[in-house]
């Protein structure tokens, strides 16, 4: 029987962070787990979201957001949690919707490393989804909170992983290929490297 800790077998995972938890990432957190079920890959997959902040804790996600991905068949089930010191351990990808959520991940890491041991490259794993977003110029996923019904709508499109989100040089590939040959996060991110929004039309080497 093979170990649980063998790379080649253990589901490559990504947690997805927004502010709060309640609106754009549960979105990709759902968005990302239906395309991973359409495509027959769970078993490869680790899938979860979390907010920088407590404020919602415990609570479903934002009912407009849910009603936005409901419209395009996807369900939103995630219950709001702040990141915790454990995801750096557990997660091998974390994805901030926009530039502040970067920093406090980075902040809040800064301040837990001091306290408990994590890994050593647990900064290089935080990243913005949208460095992966290779058909479309936006550089962060808009937070629709105190907008109306559209800015759910265009965080859902925005999230859509089958045309807008895609990794370089390889869509859903690059993810499969680095679990499944057992790369660290620091060769994954050194082999998909995120997109130079100034350098769109130059292929990524490999």
């Amino acid at each position: 029987m093979a170990s649980t800790t063998d790379p080649s077998t253990k589901p490559f995972s990504v947690l997805f962070v927004c502010l709060g938890n309640i609106c754009r990432s549960p979105a990709a957190e759902g968005v990302f787990t239906d395309l991973i079920k359409k495509k027959g890959l769970d078993s490869k997959f680790k899938i979860d979201s979390a907010g920088t902040i407590n404020y919602h804790e415990g609570n479903d996600s934002d009912p407009r957001m849910r009603a936005a991905a409901k419209k395009r068949g996807i369900a939103i089930t995630s219950i709001s949690r702040p990141i915790r010191p454990s995801d750096f351990k557990d997660f091998d990808l974390i994805l901030a919707m926009d530039e502040q959520n970067k920093a406090d991940i980075l902040g809040a890491l800064e301040r837990w490393i001091h306290r408990e041991p994590l890994p050593a490259d647990a900064a290089e794993k935080v990243r913005l989804m949208c460095s992966y977003c290779k058909k479309h110029d936006e550089t962060e996923v808009p937070d629709p909170y105190y907008g109306g019904a559209q800015g759910f709508e265009k965080v859902v499109h925005e999230k859509d992983f089958s045309g807008k989100l895609r990794q370089a040089n390889g869509d859903l590939d690059a993810l499969v290929v680095s679990q499944a040959s057992g790369l660290t996060i620091s060769s994954f991110v050194t082999r998909y490297p995120a997109i130079d929004k100034s350098e769109r039309d130059v292929p990524v080497s490999r």
